[in-house]
């Protein structure tokens, strides 16, 4: 199985009841032996551009584990839910993910370097003014 992004544009009338069309697209997903891995909600924001003419729309991201010869079922089903405007599936490259991690995890190592060496020159020059 290899892991998805799939960004989906819903119609800005269901944000205030979201839930129903969601559930339809997670069904989608589990339906095709795919596992949900994470959602995020990015609310309504406005469009670049109309589509279907929408100004707006509800911005969801779903990070998806799916077999590769469902993918293109999962597109085609997706084109003919009436909630969703639009929808776009990317393929993780995972192993730039991991850099992404290692190098976000070095970045909060050298700034709590830096917190540590601050401290220690205030301690110092604390003490040779007393």
């Amino acid at each position: 199985m290899n892991q998805y992004e799939i960004a989906i544009l819903y119609d800005p009338g269901l944000e205030v009841d979201l839930t129903k069309a969601e559930e339809r697209v997670k069904k989608i997903f589990t339906d095709l032996g795919g596992k949900i891995l994470s959602t995020d909600n990015w609310g309504k924001k406005k469009l670049t551009y109309p589509i279907k003419k929408h100004e707006h729309a509800v911005y969801v991201f779903y990070q998806v584990s799916i077999d590769p010869k469902n993918i293109n079922q999962v597109e085609s089903i997706l084109n003919i839910t009436s909630e969703v405007i639009r929808s776009l599936i990317v393929k993780q490259d995972l192993k730039e993910i991991a850099k992404i991690e290692k190098l976000k995890q070095e970045k909060k190592q050298k700034n709590e370097n830096r917190k540590i060496d601050t401290n220690s020159e205030e301690t110092t020059e604390d003490n040779k003014k007393s």
